[in-house]
Order: C-alpha cells, then structure tokens, then sequence
C-alpha cells in the first residue's frame, strides 16, 4: 500500500489568519470586568497584555496578516502534512477514507507553537522582556519556552502539579529553551499558598498564579496558550492549509474532528470550514473532549472566570465552575473548566457538536493508532482517533478528517499507567 501524503509547498503557506468574528451572523457577548461585572475596557488589560494582542481580540477584520518573522519560524515546520490513515482503514475494515492533519512536526511536538511565535514575536515588538504563562501538560509551556528563545524573551511557566509530576521531560524540554517551570500550586504566589502540599493543581491556579505574578512584575505580561480570540485566531493556520490541501485530493469530508480542552486546536481547525457551514455545506464539526472534564457536553453556559482567583474578565463560555478540579487524567492539556467563548458561541447555536470519551477508551485507541499508523499520538490527540475509530466502523460517510495535534514521546509514562 502506497502512504499518501498531501503537502504543500512553503510558497503556498498561509500569509494572513482568519478572524471567524468576521463572518459569523451574531456578535460574541463582551468580557466583564472582574471587579464592576461592566463590559471590560480595553485599557484595562493592558496590565496583562500587550496592545497588539489586545487589538486582535477584539478585531472583526476577516484577515490579519502573519508579520514575516514569524512566517520565516513557520517554515522551520509548515506547511503540515496531511496524511491518508490507509493502515486504519485497513484495520477497521471501513469505506470511509481517513485523514489526518498532523501538528507533531512542530519543533516540540504539538499545534501549540503556532500562536506561541506570534505572541512571543508581538511581545518583543512591544518591548515586553518576560512572558509569564501556565501550562497542563507541558505542550504549551514548552512551545513558549521555545518562542521566546528565538525572539529573545524571558518564560516563566506554571506548570499543573499532576502533569509536573506526570511528565518530567516536558519540564526537562522547556529548560533546554531556557524556559523555568514551577509546579502549581506553588509557594511562590499568595493564591498558590492557599492549597495544601498534596493538591493536583488546576490550570484554573496555573493561571491565576501567572497573572498574579505579571501584576508584581516589570516589563512582564501574560501569554494564554489557548480559549482566547487572538490564539484561536493565530491557529487557524492549521484550518486554511488544510483546505489548500483537501482541494488538491478533491476532497469534501462529511466530518471534521479535533480534540477539545481550551478550543485553540479544535478551533485552528475547524474555523476556516465555518462560512462553508453558513453557506449550506454539509459537515460535522465535532469537538472531543475527556469524559472526566467534559465542558461543552456538560458544562452550564453562562458567564465565569477564566482562572480560580477570579482575575480574570468574566468570559460567556460553556464551564464546569472556576473552582472544579478534575481527575488527575494524563491528557493534561484537556484539563480546564471552561472552552473559548467561540467555541462556545458555536456549540450553543448548534453550528459544533461535542461529544466526550473516556481515559480507557483513549489510550486504547492511541496504542492502536500507534501500532498501526507508527505515531505516538499524544493523549489529548489520542481522544480524536478514538471518536473517528468509532465513527468509521459505521461505513457511513464516505470521509473523515481530523487534527492530530500533538506526538506522544514525552507521554510514554501515560501509556504505560
């Protein structure tokens, strides 16, 4: 059997984001500010963000242009191939052809380094000297570490405890970036003191410990690896090569898929095939999330914090509550209370569906994928394969697509457990 690759040339790389504000038919509800419960002012968050990235959120311009520092980073990986699932199909013994978009080329290993260069370079320009992040897993984290050492900023990041202890190499990867990593809850914060030795941490406390640590700072401002406008927006490099590359196999999937935690890799996916849905097209969008920390399948929809201090602006999202801590599951990255106020809006007007799998389930289905495709998918990547594993026995759609977002070298403890 011949491995079918789709790639495209670096010429034909994406030169603008896509901004879905543009050309939805509703407006997003406003962030509130945390302390007046008022639609936040602008100028407010620029004690934690730079202008630029402020911009960005609230842009309703359809295209942004990708400065060129940051597309000459891109190339060191993108474009990303799209790859044929031939093996699966195989396996399954199904019609239906697969397809994955595969984001674990990436310098370390996941989607996340496509918003991490953007924030990292608009931070430098802004004459920011640290980033201050959280991270779950450490796919984040790492990818800022690595952003801020080609642009020349300090990262400091507060990695959840369980996944701190889950994934030591991830810690070892953001030091190799000159990247410094705490477990949270840590000492180091007056909210991180509040919680016992023994707490698995959340990335709601990675997050307020982050940001309590930018407003103690100089010359430092926060940088969100996912649930945010502007780095759903950064990743919808992931969906605009995607159709470039589906157009050259003359493919309309019946369904695209992608893992969900925050929404920046399920919303870098699917936001560009959105006006397609509008105009009468149609394709399943559909969000998979862990069954242990399910916010759209079970969450309320309704204005909450995006950290556990309640720092943040009030965000309109589908949330479990600021205050939920969930299993300590080895997709770390999955980890949060709450999804983009996007993804949100989307789920609730039924444009995306949401489905969760279990922790068993998953793996089970990242060890097949493994044995049979010869990718180590990473555990939050892993809970795509296991819904299209599911979808495609069905035989009934001729095809499906969906993001693989991350390799699983560093997660091989997980696999193991």
């Amino acid at each position: 059997m011949k491995r079918e690759y789709v790639y495209l040339k670096p010429e034909e790389m994406p030169r603008s984001y896509y901004n879905v504000l543009s050309d939805l038919p509703f407006k997003l509800d406003p962030p509130l500010d945390p302390e007046t419960h008022e639609p936040m002012r602008p100028e407010k968050l620029l004690a934690i963000f730079s202008e630029i990235l402020i911009e960005q959120e609230l842009s309703d311009k359809r295209f942004i242009p990708i400065p060129e520092p940051v597309l000459e980073e891109y190339a060191v990986y993108r474009p990303t191939p799209l790859i044929r699932a031939g093996f699966l199909e195989e396996y399954l013994g199904t019609r239906t052809k697969i397809y994955y978009k595969y984001e674990g080329v990436s310098p370390t290993g996941s989607h996340k380094v496509n918003t991490a260069l953007a924030q990292a370079y608009y931070n430098k320009i802004s004459n920011v000297k640290t980033l201050i992040t959280e991270t779950g897993a450490g796919q984040w984290g790492s990818a800022l570490s690595y952003a801020g050492k080609k642009f020349g900023l300090e990262v400091k990041v507060f990695m959840v405890k369980v996944s701190y202890e889950q994934k030591p190499f991830r810690k070892y990867l953001m030091n190799l970036f000159d990247g410094t990593v705490n477990p949270s809850p840590s000492n180091l914060t007056d909210f991180g003191k509040q919680f016992d030795d023994s707490h698995p941490g959340t990335l709601g406390i990675a997050i307020s410990e982050a940001i309590e640590t930018v407003l103690k700072s100089q010359n430092a401002k926060y940088s969100l690896g996912s649930v945010l406008n502007h780095v759903l927006l950064h990743q919808t490099i992931i969906g605009l090569e995607l159709k470039e590359q589906l157009k050259k196999v003359g493919l309309e999937p019946d369904m695209i898929v992608a893992c969900h935690g925050g929404g920046s890799n399920f919303g870098g996916t699917i936001l560009p095939f959105i006006p397609d849905l509008l105009n009468g097209k149609n394709i399943d969008l559909v969000a998979v999330e862990p069954q242990s920390c399910p916010s759209l399948t079970q969450g309320e929809y309704r204005y909450d914090f995006g950290d556990t201090a309640g720092l943040t602006p009030l965000l309109k999202m589908y949330t479990l509550g600021k205050d939920f801590v969930p299993p300590a599951i080895h997709a770390g990255g999955l980890r949060y209370h709450g999804a983009s106020p996007i993804i949100s809006r989307l789920h609730h007007e039924g444009l995306v569906k949401a489905v969760s799998i279990s922790q068993e389930e998953v793996f089970n289905a990242g060890k097949i994928f493994a044995q049979i495709e010869g990718i180590i998918p990473a555990p939050e990547s892993a809970h795509a394969i296991a819904y299209v594993m599911n979808e495609a026995k069905k035989n009934d759609k001729d095809s499906i697509v969906f993001t693989l977002s991350g390799h699983g070298f560093l997660d091989l403890s997980a696999y193991s457990s």
